[in-house]
């Protein structure tokens, strides 16, 4: 429809005349959606026949020349984008359509102008003169003198430039004299230039380059480093490969001077939600590793590789089969490629991701690698998973007296009502064969069923009596398994009474925006029962059964633990009521206080002579978490013994700002094994420089694992940095080895970033 026009000087419109506009809207919104977009779009938009709007001053036809015109503030609008100019023409005789006259076409975020364009409606060719094009998903401008449709799929742009960066004076961009490409093929620049701040610094004849929507083929932005005393010069040159829709792989040549040639591949596959997965592998002939063929490390050998492989098929939604497989050559894997390897940059928390959620850091302090392949099916009440397990020790020169799981089942009924009475019941029923190569090994059943009767007292307090029932039967089918060692049964009970309350107060304050606080008080007493059971042929591979009160601190280690003992807790919790800008309110719990400690009465009874002194108290449990504002957060989670005071100590603060700044600290200590100290610290110095420091030190065994300082310049488009690190390392005849690394780091935004 036409929304306004003026009537030229003949004074009126006639039907048919009307009748012919109609055409005119519809060719306009062709050239619209047509002209330099992609097909796919074009498609889109033009597969229906949308409702076009057009405002301009006058709007006319000349019968003689079949000749439409629209002029004086034309702004034609149509669904998803706009047309703005001075002048619009149609020559229907030629089927060409004429924009001037600050011509620009809006679509979305993206932008096209020119002083002029001009556009075959028959052939859908075009021409942008003085082009000027905006592609908001990856903030390029691209500019020439002339942007040229030449056909449906291809383009030609003389005298061309792209950059990422706002601004009427670019600080980087690329330039040619002439570019040719094919949308979903590829495209060449001849003369092509890099020019940062109007002088080029990068000069190629000829550059050809993908010019593909869609995933591409090509090489990735290498990594390159320079270790003084490990590594020497380290390079890294990554291959991404298209195999099909369903598939990639990313092939990884990477040349370490002081050790060879490390070749790597990452295979990735997805037939929808129901199957997907990942394979990683590496192989590197080590011609530094082992430097002493007598080395005590397991499996020392110079052929030095790993895998993993990460495959889920979901049945449907209660039902799936997961294989996480994970190896590696030797135990000294993680120390020599702690600094760059597949495992650290793929390294996730979360499963968000399903190509990137390896669940382990691959560095120095891997203690273990665990391979294992699982089948789970879930009902309403049930479950039921299926597991095999492997572990690989790597802190232990021969792994053959590791325990693995071949296979475990567990079916599992979740607590629910018995015979919709007001006692519940849950259970949980397993079988194990463990195996090593070294010691025992053998089958393992256990069925544990456990009933309970909560109910309240009052309004204040909640009672949960609980019984469970442990029926064990074992047999060993190692050499060494004889007599009444060979298999045996077992039927033990434990017992707990549980009784808690909660109590809340609420306090006006009217400090800032917090009008409320509210204060609740949780305290909780627990008494459990397990009694002694002589187990004296059970086999050592028996899982340790954790009590029912959980000690901070254990005096005792048995395959049953026997408890009788009374634990405490006592949880305070703050909570404010926050009025927003809009007069909205939220809630913010930003302090939590949890105190909790065990009372061993039978270690309170324990005739002393002769012994060590009784230890009936655990070590007193303290957890804190405080957040009073977005900027500010502190966390501990500490144990003190009043016998040898404080044996662990974590402590955890952030400190952040409105501008950027961040310090993180941390600090860890266990008594007799552990003291560490971690600072991160970001600073934003100017509003172009960041500085950043890494502090993490080793106190218990006098060494620093990292020391970083690093200073970054960036703008808008791109960003410079340099890092200095300096990190101790254990050598293979346990020595310590300190190696400085020195990084580069470039990145232009649009484009990528890499590491000198």
């Amino acid at each position: 429809m036409i929304r306004s026009f003026k009537l030229n000087k003949k004074g009126h419109m006639s039907v048919a005349r009307q009748l012919k506009n109609n055409l005119i809207i519809k060719i306009l919104s062709l050239v619209i959606v047509c002209i330099l977009c992609p097909p796919a779009m074009a498609a889109a938009a033009t597969a229906s026949d949308r409702p076009v709007n057009i405002d301009a001053d006058t709007l006319d036809y000349d019968n003689a020349s079949d000749v439409y015109h629209a002029q004086g503030s034309v702004i034609i609008t149509y669904e998803g984008g706009v047309l703005t100019a001075d002048d619009v023409e149609f020559d229907k005789r030629n089927n060409i359509v004429t924009a001037q006259g600050n011509a620009l076409l809006k679509m979305g975020n993206d932008t096209l102008a020119g002083d002029k364009i001009v556009f075959n409606v028959e052939n859908k060719t075009g021409v942008a003169y003085k082009g000027r094009a905006f592609y908001a998903r990856n903030h390029f401008y691209i500019r020439g003198d002339e942007i040229e449709k030449t056909g449906e799929l291809t383009y030609k742009i003389i005298q061309p430039v792209a950059t990422t960066c706002d601004g009427e004076d670019p600080d980087w961009e690329i330039a040619g004299s002439e570019m040719k490409l094919t949308i979903e093929g590829y495209g060449l620049m001849k003369n092509a230039r890099v020019i940062a701040n109007k002088v080029p610094v990068l000069y190629s004849p000829y550059l050809p380059f993908p010019a593909k929507t869609k995933r591409q083929s090509g090489f990735l932005f290498p990594y390159l480093s320079y270790s003084k005393d490990k590594d020497g010069v380290d390079i890294e040159v990554p291959y991404f490969w298209v195999i099909s829709p369903q598939m990639d792989a990313t092939l990884y040549s990477r040349y370490i001077e002081k050790r060879g040639l490390k070749e790597g591949v990452e295979f990735r596959y997805y037939a929808g939600e129901k199957s997907y997965g990942t394979f990683y592998g590496d192989y590197l002939h080590d011609k530094t590793y082992p430097v002493d063929t007598s080395t005590n490390i397991s499996n020392a050998t110079s052929n030095r590789w790993s895998y993993y492989l990460n495959h889920q098929t979901n049945f449907d939604s209660q039902s799936y089969l997961r294989t996480d497989l994970r190896r590696v050559s030797d135990n000294w894997y993680f120390h020599d490629f702690s600094a760059k390897n597949y495992y650290r940059d793929n390294y996730s928390t979360t499963e968000q991701d399903p190509f990137k959620k390896v669940p382990f850091l691959g560095d120095e302090s891997l203690a273990a690698l665990e391979s294992t392949v699982r089948f789970y099916k879930g009902w309403s009440n049930y479950n039921l998973t299926a597991l095999m397990s492997s572990t690989d020790n790597l802190a232990l020169t021969n792994n053959d007296s590791t325990l693995q799981k071949y296979p475990e089942i567990t079916f599992t009924g979740i607590k629910q009502p018995l015979f919709k009475s007001p006692l519940y019941y849950e259970f949980t029923a397993v079988y194990d064969y463990y195996y090593r190569g070294a010691g025992q090994k053998g089958h393992f059943v256990e069925l544990n069923p456990t009933f309970s009767l909560p109910f309240n007292i009052s309004r204040y307090a909640k009672v949960i009596p609980q019984i469970a029932f442990r029926e064990t039967f074992w047999s060993r089918d190692d050499e060494q398994a004889q007599g009444d060692s060979k298999s045996g049964t077992r039927s033990i009970y434990n017992f707990s009474l549980a009784l808690s309350s909660q109590v809340s107060r609420v306090f006006d304050v009217n400090v800032q925006s917090w009008e409320k606080i509210r204060h609740e008080i949780k305290p909780e007493i627990t008494y459990a029962y397990t009694p002694y059971f002589a187990q004296s042929n059970l086999p050592d591979y028996a899982p340790i059964i954790a009590p029912i009160i959980t000690p901070v601190a254990s005096a005792t280690t048995n395959a049953v633990m026997e408890q009788n003992a009374v634990a405490w807790g006592l949880t305070n919790t703050f909570t404010a009521k926050k009025k927003e800008a809009k007069g909205t309110y939220s809630y913010l719990e930003f302090l939590r206080i949890k105190l909790f400690q065990t009372y061993d009465i039978n270690e309170a009874k324990r005739n002393i002579e002769g012994t060590a002194e009784r230890r009936s108290l655990s070590d007193m449990g303290m957890e804190v978490d405080f957040r009073p504002h977005q900027y500010l957060s502190f966390a501990a989670r500490n144990q003190y013994s009043i016998y040898n005071g404080w044996t662990v100590m974590n402590y955890d603060m952030n400190i952040s700002d409105w501008r950027g700044d961040n310090i993180s600290v941390g600090y860890r200590y266990t008594l007799n094994s552990i003291e560490e100290i971690n600072v991160n610290l970001k600073a934003v110095i100017t509003d172009k420089i960041n500085g950043t420091v890494i502090l993490r030190r080793d106190q218990f065994n006098s060494r620093n694992v990292e020391n970083t300082v690093g200073l970054t310049y960036h703008k808008q488009c791109w960003a410079v940095g340099l890092e200095v690190t300096r990190s101790d390392t254990v050598g293979l005849d346990s020595t310590v080895v300190t190696d400085t690394r020195f990084i580069l780091k470039l990145s232009l935004a649009g484009l990528g970033k890499f590491g000198l």
